[in-house]
């Protein structure tokens, strides 16, 4: 039997502020919560989601380039989203790289209609707390295609392949390759300089930039052109951008303008069932599993958070969000967010990104054609995300 609710924290159960209960539409509820701990409230503004509804669903928000960040009340309000909150932790900045630009683009994973975005990037190349033993980058909160919530791991499966041999793809559309691979980028990458993606090593996000480097363009299945060095601006559509460092520019020397060349990739889900594929994915830190918090998270740590969580078996999502006014802002850690959702009534659940970027939105008013804000930005305003969870109703 699993601990009382605030057994695993020492604090006392979330208090109801029953005057914030409201409906925001069909299946899709609005509550404000005050979660009482060591070190003050904290309020929690939260989203339930009836997934059992037909006419609800939730997909991902984001302003049409992985490398690209808006606010998320713009990104709800131009995808006819109800609701929403913000995503995952993404390449925010790179003091330990002058000159190289970030590019804003999230860490884990992002499916959008069926459709792979991007993958994850080295786990010592990740912004965010450190993550718990046995977890990834590649960890994911998503839907499948019967529309069950559900925490996943996606893995890249790709290749490039000529005449005369291939090498796996290292990356897809991410900010940071593995050491001595390959990495492929598409339109969907955006605008943004692909320099960052051989920055760092595997396991420190600070190390230097390489200093091998080549990239080559493919379209229509043949080599169009090739560089010493990642370049920036739109990648036109049918075309693919390949970007090695180490042995992989090594690798990609061997091509030249006309060579045949095949490139090859898909999201896998790991240690699912046969057949499971996820509509939509954004990447997650988990935290709970099965009922139970994951063990070695930090526990002292406390801060304006955001988190999803799974229940009654994939048919209710969780979706919250802190208020980081001055009343609260000491927030919570990421154990108490565990056994919040877990009081919830969610089996399973991620932390997403935190601080300023932490908002909920919702239209509460009815008929409005437009979200607001409903908790309060820590840093005052709306910082502009990457991608978030977006909720649908169809009339």
């Amino acid at each position: 039997m699993p601990p009382a609710a605030g057994a695993t924290t020492g604090r006392a159960p979330a208090v109801l502020v029953a005057s914030e209960t409201r409906g925001v539409a069909a299946g899709v509820g609005y509550r404000v919560l005050d979660v009482p701990s060591s070190r003050g409230t904290a309020r929690v503004h939260l989203l339930a989601v009836d997934l059992r509804d037909r006419r609800v669903s939730v997909g991902l928000l984001y302003p049409g380039a992985v490398a690209a960040r808006a606010p998320l009340s713009a990104l709800a309000d131009g995808a006819g989203a109800v609701a929403g909150v913000n995503g995952d932790f993404f390449n925010l900045s790179e003091a330990q790289h002058p000159g190289v630009p970030a590019t804003g683009a999230p860490v884990g994973p992002a499916v959008a209609d069926g459709r792979a975005l991007k993958a994850a990037v080295p786990r010592g190349q990740r912004f965010g707390p450190a993550l718990p033993p046995g977890t990834s980058t590649r960890m994911v909160l998503g839907v499948d295609g019967d529309g069950r919530a559900r925490l996943g791991e996606l893995a890249l499966h790709g290749e490039v392949r000529t005449p005369d041999g291939g090498v796996p793809l290292g990356g897809l559309n991410q900010y940071a390759l593995p050491v001595g691979s390959v990495g492929v980028f598409t339109r969907d990458w955006g605008t943004v300089s692909r320099l960052r993606a051989t920055c760092g090593t595997d396991t420190n996000r600070g190390a230097p930039c390489s200093a091998e480097t080549y990239e080559v363009r493919v379209r229509g299945g043949r080599v169009v052109g090739v560089a010493d060095a990642p370049g920036a601006g739109a990648i036109a559509p049918g075309t693919q951008v390949l970007v090695g460092r180490e042995a992989g520019a090594r690798w990609l020397r061997g091509l030249a303008v006309g060579d045949r060349v095949r490139v090859a990739h898909r999201l896998v889900a790991v240690g699912a069932e046969p057949g499971v594929s996820f509509r939509f994915a954004v990447g997650g830190y988990p935290v709970l599993r099965d009922g139970r918090p994951l063990a070695g998270m930090d526990a002292v740590t406390s801060a304006v958070r955001s988190a999803a969580g799974i229940a009654d078996g994939g048919r209710r999502l969780l979706l919250l969000a802190l208020d980081g006014g001055p009343k609260f802002r000491t927030g919570l850690t990421v154990v108490e967010v565990a056994s919040l959702l877990r009081e919830l009534g969610a089996s399973d659940g991620v932390n997403l990104d935190g601080g300023g970027s932490s908002t909920l939105v919702a239209r509460t008013d009815d008929g409005a054609a437009a979200v607001r804000v409903l908790n309060r930005p820590s840093g005052g305003a709306e910082r502009p995300v990457p991608n978030g969870i977006g909720v649908f109703v169809r009339p």
